[in-house]
């Protein structure tokens, strides 16, 4: 295995000669390496297996990659960033087709440079809130001009009227015979399908654009240097077109939870305004600037959409009979929805208060 991985790294144009390959981190997605160099002078090596069970189209998915961080490298140089190449990732090409990766026969690889003296965060605090909207709103903003046509990584990713229609559908297959016992949380998340579809409707209309979004906005997918300062973000797979709502909600769903989204004490569930009230002012700061008033006016429901969004795809999997995500216990599926939906209707009453601080912030 030792003797494939060099020379798969083999197989890109790397400076340097490989002497080492060996795990790095605990990805959940996909696979990675750390490649060590035997030259002082060169540079060291991430090098990864893309999941191709996830991303289907790895072509389409390192090409909106290689268009991203390309675009982002011309801006920072035409403005004389120092250090830019600690600023943005950089990807190897292969050496057969000059592609961003290599496909072995089996599985798909990549490889990027290693940026060195970086740190990542885990926990969330409103500091490290308030640093995560300002560096996604940062990244946003850095590619508002961006001339290239990205496509979905994964299609649908976060359309709310597609994940609506996949319940639907498993409410009339009823395939594990559990419809029946969830039909009051049907009629709820029911009750509110016209509303939260309306991101979906404004596009087709024209007011409301897709940007190209991050789609994954964790606290640790910054990257620090080692005086804690932002260099850059990572973790780009799911880097595609989408609407703010995207980066600006999921964010929120998991950091602004009181608890995690599957715990069964449901009543415990609260929406956490001091993380909002740091996301918001630090995203707003760096996003102003391109934001329409569609999309500013709208930054509360998209706080709601996600958790909304997260309850749909829990309950259709739960309706299913737990075919998508793992599962510990027979109702765990049914306890993440239920738990989403506490989060959700803790989020609607605090809207009001959440419009008025973005009024005031903007």
């Amino acid at each position: 295995m030792k003797k494939n991985l060099e020379k798969i790294a083999q197989s890109f144009n790397i400076d340097g000669t490989v002497q080492s390959v060996e795990p790095l981190g605990k990805g959940l997605i996909n696979d990675t390496f750390i490649v060590r160099t035997a030259e002082n002078d060169a540079p060291d090596y991430v090098m990864q297996r893309v999941n191709h069970a996830v991303f289907k189209d790895v072509d389409t998915l390192m090409t909106n990659i290689g268009a991203v961080t390309s675009h982002i490298r011309r801006k920072l140089e035409a403005a004389g960033t120092p250090d830019t190449d600690r600023r943005v990732l950089e990807f190897v090409a292969n050496k057969a087709d000059g592609r961003l990766y290599h496909y072995d026969g089996d599985s798909y690889w990549r490889i990027m440079k290693y940026i060195d003296r970086t740190k990542t965060v885990d926990t969330i605090s409103p500091e490290s809130a308030r640093t995560t909207g300002k560096a996604f709103g940062e990244f946003q903003a850095m590619l508002v001009d961006i001339d290239a046509e990205l496509k979905e990584s994964i299609p649908d990713f976060h359309n709310m009227e597609y994940r609506l229609r996949q319940l639907r559908d498993a409410v009339e297959a009823d395939a594990a015979g559990r419809a029946g016992s969830v039909r009051e949380l049907l009629a709820e998340l029911e009750s509110r399908a016209d509303s939260m579809c309306r991101a979906e409707r404004m596009h087709r209309e024209g007011v409301l654009p897709k940007r190209i979004c991050h789609c994954d906005t964790k606290v640790n997918n910054i990257l620090f240097d080692e005086n804690g300062e932002i260099l850059c973000v990572i973790d780009l797979d799911t880097v595609m077109p989408s609407f703010v709502f995207s980066d600006y909600g999921d964010f929120l769903r998991t950091a602004a939870s009181s608890r995690p989204e599957d715990d069964p004490e449901i009543d415990k569930v609260e929406f956490d305004m001091d993380i909002y009230r740091a996301f918001t002012q630090g995203y707003i700061s760096a996003a102003k600037g391109f934001l329409t008033p569609v999309e500013i006016e709208n930054l509360p429901y998209a706080a709601a959409l996600f958790p909304y969004m997260q309850a749909v795809r829990f309950l259709t999997d739960y309706i299913n009979g737990d075919t998508y995500y793992k599962t510990a216990y027979a109702d765990h599926n049914l306890v993440r929805t239920r738990n989403q939906f506490a989060l959700l209707q803790s989020i609607e009453r605090h809207q009001p208060e959440m419009a008025a601080f973005i009024a005031a912030n903007i």
